[in-house]
């Protein structure tokens, strides 16, 4: 029979998927099933439908309205639902040897890999473990520097004031100040670990990194050498922006502050993480002046509400002859930070009541990329609405990765051209040097991005796998920021620090290869919409707006949601079952040359 390799598919193949399976082999066998595995599946997603409900308004309100009282009911829904995925999980088992139609094995593999967060058997570690995640999402959500008693400032202010401050010594006091917030939450993730792992075991894999891996429709390891792959694809651009936006900030600082043959200090890179450098292209703008796109400018003129700033994205998602969001959208969403309670203003989308209840959640500002946040989140919007239709099992991206570029791509739609269009900047320069400048400030972002966006993973499939030690944590962090950044801190940072928990990700329990992923997939995604809209000329100035031959065949990818295998979907759109990043190259190929010209007789690598 084959096997398909989203996780693992019976208990034959679990020496396959886990180094230590004692645990595993000491299960009882399952009873036989009561009821055929079509109509398991069928009473799942009923149950599912409904259990959704609850954990989606739970979570909702908790990340809306941070109290104690809030997080005792996101807790318990947390609780309840695990209680609920590990018993049907182990009825699910009982199918494992059993011959079944492709799309109900699919079904129950999907079902074993529907958390994020596998729970122990145990009741009291099951409520533990959800405990300490509620809690560790609100010190992050809650998270304050405070200069002094009456001088706090908040996480999304700290983020703003890392985007304008230039001053070298200022920037360190406001990143030190900020990895205060996850001092405390070490000994709770230490513990999450543990459990977590367990958790993870009972579904038949030997830790937490195994199972996200598993959702790839490829076996963990597989998916591992996959994203090593796409990483030395995109590697020598990477290598030749860091090498110029080192020796353009040793201008700026000093080769004393700026070493030109190491690493650069992680906080002067105008990201309170060093994910995305787009803030400091004031500093780097190859040809000043010439083409800038000032949108921000026109948000702040033309006084953009937060509702227009999403009305102009769901306008884009309409001209390429897609839906309107549904009424509830705008009054159940959160577009801006309340003044009287605690919320999480991380940028989220969410599809609650099985994408019949779309909203996104923001603190939104007038700012070009808060609107392309929009777009973005967006994206998940109209991913979750187009495949509402199928059963909740197959509700879901084709992989993580999938979800995360759909915006992304839309994105890249957003060209001079398009902004020209809707009237977000004047008339648009198209000559070589305005290329040049639009690409540097594109590349500060996406590019940027590649390196952070492997190695948060990474450091977590350590962590789990136990190749990282508890003693070892902010160490073996900084070695690998510094091994694929090429940054490391300016300061002494010891293990009394817990910088993983700085951020949002690591206490949230979200997995970021799919954010990677998202960053290739968006170009490739880009360059095969381009071609069905009949493009001609350079990849970097195709625009997709109001073409509804794309449209149509990129919406017919979300309808799909996590119905078939990635290589599937990814084949009907692109022509290709690979992941491919040799559109970033494509994209990107005039910026390349001029990096490399710049980069001549400097010293690069770290």
């Amino acid at each position: 029979m084959k096997k398909l390799w989203i996780g693992c598919v019976s208990l034959a193949l679990l020496a396959a998927c886990s180094e230590s399976n004692n645990e595993v082999a000491e299960m009882a066998e399952p009873a036989a099933p009561s009821e055929t595995a079509d109509a398991f599946v069928a009473r799942v997603n009923e149950e599912l439908r409904e259990l959704s409900r609850e954990t989606g308004a739970a979570a909702w309100v908790r990340a809306t309205y941070i109290t104690e009282d809030t997080a005792i009911l996101s807790s318990l829904a947390r609780e309840r639902y695990a209680k609920w995925h590990s018993e049907t999980v182990e009825q699910a088992m009982a199918y494992d040897d059993m011959e079944l139609a492709p799309e109900t094995r699919r079904a129950i593999e999907l079902l074993k890999l529907g958390t994020s967060l596998p729970t122990p058997n145990d009741p009291a570690k099951r409520r533990e473990l959800t405990q300490i995640a509620t809690e560790m999402t609100g010190m992050y959500g809650a998270g304050k520097y405070c200069r002094s008693e009456n001088d706090c400032i908040s996480g999304t202010e700290l983020e703003l004031l890392m985007q304008e401050v230039r001053d070298y010594d200022e920037l360190l006091e406001l990143w030190e100040g900020w990895r205060e917030i996850s001092v405390p939450m070490r000994e709770k993730f230490e513990r999450y670990v543990e459990l977590a792992n367990e958790g993870a075991g009972t579904l038949g894999y030997g830790n937490l990194g195994e199972l996200w891996r598993a959702g790839f429709d490829m076996s963990p390891d597989e998916f591992r050498a996959e994203t090593d792959r796409l990483w030395e694809q995109v590697k020598p651009l990477y290598d030749e922006l860091h090498c110029h936006v080192r020796a353009e900030l040793g201008e700026v600082y000093g080769a004393d502050k700026v070493p030109q043959d190491g690493p650069i200090p992680a906080h002067i890179l105008g990201n309170m993480w060093a994910q995305e450098w787009a803030p400091l292209y004031d500093l780097l703008e190859p040809y000043p002046g010439v083409s800038d796109l000032d949108v921000d400018s026109t948000l702040k003129t033309k006084n953009y509400s937060p509702q227009e700033m999403v009305r102009s994205a769901e306008n884009f998602y309409v001209s390429l002859g897609m839906p309107r969001l549904p009424e509830t959208f705008w009054t159940r969403s959160q577009f801006s930070k309340p003044r009287d309670r605690e919320v999480v203003c991380h940028a989220s989308a969410w599809g609650l009541d099985g994408g019949n209840d779309l909203r996104i959640k923001m603190c939104i500002n007038q700012t070009y990329d808060e609107l392309r946040v929009i777009y973005h989140e967006l994206g998940h919007n109209y991913y979750q609405g187009a495949y509402k239709e199928r059963p909740p099992l197959f509700q879901g991206g084709a992989h993580g990765g999938f979800h995360e570029a759909i915006g992304d791509t839309v994105v890249l739609s957003m060209t001079p051209g398009y902004l020209e269009e809707v009237g977000l900047i004047g008339s648009a320069e198209e000559s070589e040097q305005a290329v040049i400048n639009r690409q540097m400030q594109m590349a500060l972002n996406s590019i940027a991005f590649l390196p952070f966006g492997k190695l948060i993973d990474e450091w977590r499939w350590a962590v789990f796998a136990g190749e990282v030690s508890p003693e070892n944590y902010n160490k073996s962090w900084w070695e690998m920021r510094t091994r694929y950044q090429g940054i490391a801190p300016a300061v002494e940072r010891t293990e009394d620090h817990f910088d993983p928990g700085a951020k949002y990700h690591v206490p949230g329990n979200v997995s970021y290869t799919r954010y990677f992923l998202a960053s290739i997939l968006q170009f490739q995604f880009h360059r095969s919409l381009c071609e069905i809209a009949g493009h001609e000329g350079e990849l970097h100035a195709c625009s997709i707006y109001r073409n509804e031959d794309a449209g149509e065949k990129f919406y017919a990818m979300l309808e799909a949601g996590q119905s078939a295998p990635w290589q599937d979907t990814l084949e009907k759109l692109t022509g290709t079952r690979e992941m491919d990043a040799s559109a970033i190259i494509d994209y990107f190929a005039p910026l390349m040359a001029y990096l490399e010209e710049q980069n001549e007789g400097r010293t690069c690598g770290w």
